[in-house]
């Protein structure tokens, strides 16, 4: 299909009139009346309806918008990584939950640069079903999740495995709903939380931010859930204590990745993924 079409569809249900639409893509109003004629006689439904009022889009005309959108936007990686060639080896373009960008897309992005700067990077963080639906439609390669969720296409391997323990700066202190802080640690750790401790589910503070709730924690006091490995320091010097007879939970960080990546790229970001799993801890806690 004509990327013209989809263009000329996108800007006439952003702009609400033929009128408009034209203005914005500098043709007649007549060339774009032909456009979307031509497109639907391509999809064989109607997706405007058009009046004195504007145009306004049918029920297929809904149905296509987000394919449209897609279109134009694999059209345009496509044309951007064409345009590189010449000077990059390859693109890569990865993905992080929102409460992992700040420790693990980041450090990623680090390890990939410095181990092979000839590969361009694109880096977005986006809720998991975001990224896994980028991955199904080839508008991203990989990304960092919680959870290891099976989609058409897409393959997940886990880079990180590790136990959540629960902490305070008392060293007598309990789970208690009026001072406990809920990380949210992502749907498996919910799961098993909310089923282990079901009381605590209403505590009154929420974090979805793993060092922002340990810096909380140590700069005001309570109790919640961290890594192991971020706690350890504070364990060791006494600024922190584990919570008596609390339960442990464990932890997992999974790679997915679409099975059209090319294999010894996906290798190599895995790796790097992993590592990046390793740098200092109070990056991520």
């Amino acid at each position: 299909m004509d990327l013209t079409l989809a263009r000329t569809f996108l800007e006439v249900a952003k702009a609400g009139s033929l009128l408009a639409a034209s203005e914005r893509l500098h043709v007649t109003q007549a060339a774009v009346t032909a456009r979307l004629q031509s497109l639907e006689e391509l999809l064989g439904q109607r997706l405007f309806v058009r009046n004195k009022g504007g145009a306004q889009l049918t029920p297929a005309g809904h149905a296509f918008l987000p394919h449209a959108t897609q279109l134009l936007r694999v059209w345009e990686r496509a044309r951007a990584e064409v345009a590189r060639r010449p000077i990059r080896q390859a693109t890569l373009s990865i993905g992080a939950e929102m409460s992992l960008w700040s420790g693990v897309l980041l450090n990623w992005v680090v390890t990939l640069r410095s181990d092979r700067p000839s590969v361009a990077i694109r880096a977005e963080v986006n809720p998991a079903d975001r990224l896994l639906e980028q991955i199904q439609n080839g508008t991203l390669d990989m990304a960092v999740l919680y959870s290891g969720q099976r989609r058409p296409g897409v393959d997940n391997t886990i880079v990180l495995q590790e136990r959540l323990v629960a902490v305070s700066e008392r060293p007598d202190a309990r789970l208690d709903v009026d001072n406990y802080i809920y990380v949210d640690w992502g749907p498996e750790f919910r799961a098993q939380h909310d089923q282990a401790l079901p009381e605590l589910r209403d505590a009154g503070l929420i974090v979805d931010l793993g060092p922002l709730a340990l810096r909380y924690l140590i700069k005001l006091g309570g109790c919640g859930y961290f890594r192991t490995r971020a706690v350890e320091p504070h364990l060791k010097s006494g600024a922190l204590h584990l919570v008596p007879d609390a339960p442990e939970f464990s932890y997992s960080l999974y790679a997915a990745y679409s099975r059209d990546l090319d294999p010894e790229l996906r290798t190599w970001a895995n790796q790097r993924l992993m590592l990046a799993t390793e740098s200092p801890v109070e990056a991520w806690a």
